[in-house]
């Protein structure tokens, strides 16, 4: 059987429970090595078998996948975050398909949460945003033209924006192309939730010059949007005393 597991975003204590098991139960792991926390292959037991994906194509992940289920062995595909964000899973799925090998998937903490936790971020105040746009700038791999950066910053929503920090000069331009200011609050969050982590905050406008100043290219999300500096949002209708629920009636 093969588990497609998300590691988190980087905190080793930030897999779910589910992930833990089945990395502890495993014979094989394929890790994401350019990426997932390797203090998580301390979960695994003595005698698996562990392979970095970092070094590997598509078709030498899939033969070993394939290879060890065959054999009747459990595997672990370990991937960073939450592998359905730009996890390039579905294209190792269908050659498990094609194979007729069995798979599942065990969800992780994407980046986004944990930068927002770390910050002690909600992505959706009432009267700011109640939105939240995950997507990417162009690069090697393309974005749908319905999806470029400068359509989907005309929402005016909170942004997270991946696979984007060695183009903050560009982000930037889009974004403000878009429709936003260039005084809207950004921060620009650095491996978020490892130790080394940093979050540096910024405005849309000066993102560039932040990104330069701490000499960050990748690994690193950027947020977008005035949820971040939270100075002016409207309270809840779910603690509203004057708010009836179905489990509380309205007070005067």
């Amino acid at each position: 059987m093969i588990h497609f597991v998300g590691a988190g975003p980087g905190a080793v204590d930030l897999i779910t429970v589910r992930g833990m098991n089945l990395l502890q139960a495993a014979d094989v792991i394929i890790y994401a090595g350019s990426l997932v926390n390797p203090k998580l292959l301390e979960y695994v037991k003595k005698d698996a078998e562990i392979y970095n994906s970092a070094t590997m194509t598509l078709n030498e992940v899939c033969d070993v996948m394939v290879g060890a289920a065959s054999a009747g062995k459990e595997v672990v595909r370990l991937h960073t975050g939450e592998p359905s964000i730009y996890g390039a899973v579905r294209e190792q799925m269908d050659v498990l398909d094609e194979q007729d090998i069995a798979y599942d998937s065990c969800p992780g903490v994407s980046a986004c949460f944990g930068a927002a936790a770390g910050m002690n971020l909600e992505y959706t105040l009432p009267g700011v945003s109640q939105t939240l746009i995950i997507t990417r700038l162009a690069g090697r791999t393309g974005v749908p033209e319905g999806e470029n950066m400068k359509f989907l910053a005309s929402h005016h929503a909170s942004m997270a924006i991946y696979l984007s920090a060695g183009m903050t000069e560009q982000l930037s331009q889009e974004l403000i192309d878009g429709g936003y200011e260039a005084d809207t609050p950004a921060a620009i969050v650095y491996k978020a939730t490892w130790e080394e982590e940093k979050q540096i905050l910024c405005t849309i406008g000066t993102l560039h010059d932040a990104a330069l100043s701490e000499n960050i290219e990748k690994t690193a999300i950027v947020l977008i949007g005035d949820a971040i500096k939270h100075s002016h949002y409207e309270r809840s209708k779910l603690y509203d005393p004057t708010f009836s629920t179905g489990f509380r009636k309205a007070k005067s």
